[in-house]
């Protein structure tokens, strides 16, 4: 029997519901959640990010302002906008599309943001939290898979994830995020030898490597959660992720689509940080 679909989308437009609402409750006590997003450079792929975002904080009720810098801003540009945005009481969470030009400095930049407005998750500050289970912004795309893997009904205690892929952004976080919820986590990357013995092993598999198709059926065990955070351009323009989908469907019990998996999930859970954020500024 094929696996069950993780469709992030149909979720995503469900929590945005309720993301709203929340937006316009603050609104009527008088505090208007809201985004600064600032994109340097026209690299296509950012600029369709950030379109989207900007179009689901008009969506949730949010209020946003983009911020576009020429490609060659200088470093001390990009931080004097930084700091206008930490300075206004009207902007809750500020984002800073990635990746930057190769001149910038990203971690310098990132760290720059206020950590009350960190709601990408990315400042040393925010990842502390991750670690020690402290009250903080989680990064955008590890809680969107949490949220994921809640919608299964599958319990997350006691079973084996494996994780392959170790960025700051995804590979890391999701483990500890599944490690606070009792889960057994394996990280794998590029130099594991075997990964195929190591991934069989998984209750819950997460493929976050941005390699086309790396994830195939024979990888997999019977019965598994598979998320898929890879998005690849393939060579006839279309996108799919690092797990060979129609294969491992066969295989998996639930597995998450690409695109309208993990995708529509994270641009949620930034709004959601906002929101929260928002909150915070209300909160006496």
């Amino acid at each position: 029997m094929p696996a069950k679909i993780l469709d992030g989308a149909a979720l995503a437009r469900t929590l945005r519901q309720g993301i709203a609402a929340t937006a316009r409750q603050l609104a009527d006590a008088g505090v208007r959640p809201g985004l600064a997003v600032i994109l340097i450079g026209s690299d296509p792929a950012s600029q369709v990010y950030v379109r989207n975002k900007v179009r689901a904080c008009a969506e949730a009720h949010i209020e946003s302002w983009l911020c576009e810098l020429a490609e060659d801003t200088s470093e001390e540009v990009v931080l004097a906008h930084i700091g206008q945005f930490n300075a206004n009481p009207a902007v809750d969470g500020i984002l800073v599309q990635l990746p930057l030009p190769p001149h910038l400095d990203a971690m310098r930049i990132l760290e720059a943001v206020d950590a009350s407005k960190d709601v990408d998750g990315l400042k040393v500050h925010s990842a502390g939290a991750v670690v020690t289970g402290t009250a903080g912004f989680r990064p955008c795309t590890p809680l969107g898979i949490m949220s994921m893997l809640k919608a299964t009904g599958e319990a997350l205690a006691g079973r084996h994830a494996i994780v392959v892929g170790r960025s700051v952004s995804v590979g890391k976080p999701i483990g500890l995020l599944l490690l606070e919820h009792d889960a057994t986590v394996t990280f794998c990357h590029s130099k594991t030898p075997d990964l195929a013995a190591e991934t069989r092993r998984a209750d819950i598999l997460i493929a976050a490597v941005g390699r086309a198709n790396l994830i195939t059926a024979d990888m997999v065990k019977p019965g598994a959660i598979v998320i898929d955070v890879g998005i690849n351009r393939k060579g006839d323009g279309k996108l799919c992720g690092d797990v060979e989908f129609e294969a491992v469907r066969q295989v998996a019990g639930w597995i998450s689509p690409v695109p309208g998996g993990v995708g529509p999930m994270t641009i949620t859970m930034l709004l959601q940080n906002t929101v929260h954020s928002a909150q915070m500024r209300l909160a006496p």
